[in-house]
């Protein structure tokens, strides 16, 4: 099982929150918290999902609950190298239409 990590970081004028582990209702709170914290910038937010291996509905929420707020304050919210577990619930719930989606973080900051 790996281990749940949750940080932000400055990265070409994005405020990066890197995810990493299972994200489920006893961890989805901090991630929720990570992203309105990074969302009290002013720069884009973009999620790095790349090392998330288990994503539930509240984590799924938390990435909705963030991207709402952003699109309220006009900031721009991305998802970003999302992986092949958090793609295929994206998917099934229609969100991957939603979420702007990137595969770098490059990519994100552009």
């Amino acid at each position: 099982m790996s281990e749940n990590d949750c940080s932000t970081e400055d990265h070409q004028g994005l405020k990066l929150v890197r995810v990493r582990g299972e994200v489920d209702l006893s961890w989805s709170q901090r991630l929720r918290k990570t992203i309105l914290d990074a969302l009290a910038s002013t720069r884009p937010v973009a999620v790095d999902l790349s090392a998330v291996t288990y994503i539930d509905s509240s984590g799924i929420a938390a990435l909705v609950e963030g991207f709402q707020n952003a699109r309220g304050k006009g900031q721009r919210f991305s998802l970003v190298s999302v992986s092949r577990p958090v793609i295929a619930v994206l998917e099934l719930a229609r969100l991957d239409r939603v979420f702007p989606i990137f595969a770098t973080v490059d990519e994100a900051a552009k």
